[in-house]
C-alpha cells in the first residue's frame, strides 16, 4: 500500500473545519500579530493546547507588545502564564527574548528559521510554526503530532523530529508545508493519539498504513 499524500492532505483539509484549532492558529485567527504567534507557540511547547490558550488569553491583555514583556517582572510574568509547563524557565526566556527582539531585531519578530532561532526558548518547531502560521512562509513545524503521524501514516521512517523534518522537507510536497503541522496537530488531539488511536472514527482509516497500532478503538 502506497500512501497518497495528497488524499490525505485533501481529506485533512476538508475534515479540519470540524476540530479544535490548535494554539497558534488560534492566536493567529484572533490577534494577526507575529508577535503574540511566536509567544503563543513558544508557550504551548509540552503544554495541553487547552491550558495554553487560557493563558495566551489572560497574557495578552497586559501583555500587548515586546516593550510590556521589558518592563514587566520576571515573578508577575510567571504569575500570568502559571500553570504552562516549566512556566519559570519560559518566563526568563520571554524577558531575554523582549530584549534581543529590540536590541537584534528593531523590535520586530524575524521572518527566516535563522534569524527566529537566535531567540531563547526558540528551537526549529517554534521558529517553523511561527513562520508557516504568522508569516504563511512554507515552513514544516515538526511536534510530536507530525512526527507521530507522518510515520503512522508510513509516510516517512524516522526516529527523531529532526529526522522527520528533514524527510519531509525533502518528500513533501511545498505547497502542503504551511498547513500540514496545523492538520496533523488537529487530528493528533483529537483522534490519532499516541495509543489506542480512534481509528473506526479517522477520516484517514483507509489511507493510513497504521504503522505501530497495536491498539485502536
Amino acid at each position: 500500500m502506497n500512501v497518497n499524500i495528497d488524499k490525505i492532505y485533501d481529506v485533512l483539509a476538508r475534515e479540519y473545519p470540524k476540530w479544535r484549532v490548535p494554539v497558534a492558529n488560534l492566536v493567529d485567527a484572533q490577534t494577526k500579530d507575529p508577535f503574540k504567534v511566536l509567544v503563543g507557540t513558544l508557550l504551548s511547547a509540552q503544554t495541553r493546547d487547552e491550558v495554553t490558550a487560557v493563558v495566551c488569553q489572560k497574557l495578552f491583555k497586559k501583555i500587548k507588545h515586546y516593550k510590556d514583556l521589558e518592563k514587566i517582572d520576571v515573578k508577575s510574568l510567571q504569575e500570568l502564564i502559571y500553570p504552562v509547563s516549566y512556566y519559570r524557565t519560559k518566563a526568563k526566556h520571554l524577558k531575554i527574548l523582549a530584549r534581543k527582539l529590540r536590541e537584534e531585531f528593531d523590535g520586530v519578530v524575524p521572518d527566516e528559521v535563522d534569524e527566529l532561532v537566535k531567540l531563547p526558548g526558540v528551537g526549529h518547531k517554534t521558529a517553523n510554526v511561527t513562520l508557516a502560521t504568522a508569516f504563511k512562509k512554507p515552513a514544516i513545524g515538526v511536534d510530536t503530532h507530525v512526527h507521530r503521524l507522518s510515520n503512522r501514516f508510513g509516510y516517512v521512517k524516522t526516529k527523531t523530529r529532526y529526522e522527520t523534518e528533514m524527510k519531509l522537507r525533502e518528500i513533501l510536497p511545498k505547497k502542503y508545508w504551511v498547513k500540514y503541522n496545523t492538520y496533523l496537530v488537529a487530528l493528533g488531539q483529537r483522534i490519532c493519539h499516541p495509543t489506542s488511536p480512534k481509528c473506526s472514527m479517522c477520516p484517514l482509516n483507509k489511507l493510513c498504513k497504521k504503522v505501530g497500532v497495536t491498539r485502536s478503538r
